[in-house]
């Protein structure tokens, strides 16, 4: 395990044994940041389609155009 998995992993048990109510706090401020916000949104994109075969760009920027 990586210095930055660790450190990660101290950060998700520490959210996970928040109260209900706490959670929901830290959750807001995060939906609340822009930057942050936009940064997760790519990353559940990516991960939900990690698994899609690859293609090349100009393939689908015809499609795209079309």
């Amino acid at each position: 395990m990586t210095k930055t998995e660790a450190t990660a992993d101290v950060f998700w048990t520490a959210f996970n044994v928040l109260p209900r109510e706490e959670k929901h706090a830290v959750l807001i401020r995060i939906i609340r940041d822009e930057n942050l916000r936009r940064d997760l949104m790519d990353m559940a994109l990516i991960e939900e389609r990690r698994n899609e075969p690859g293609r090349p760009l100009r393939d689908y920027l015809k499609e795209k155009n079309n």
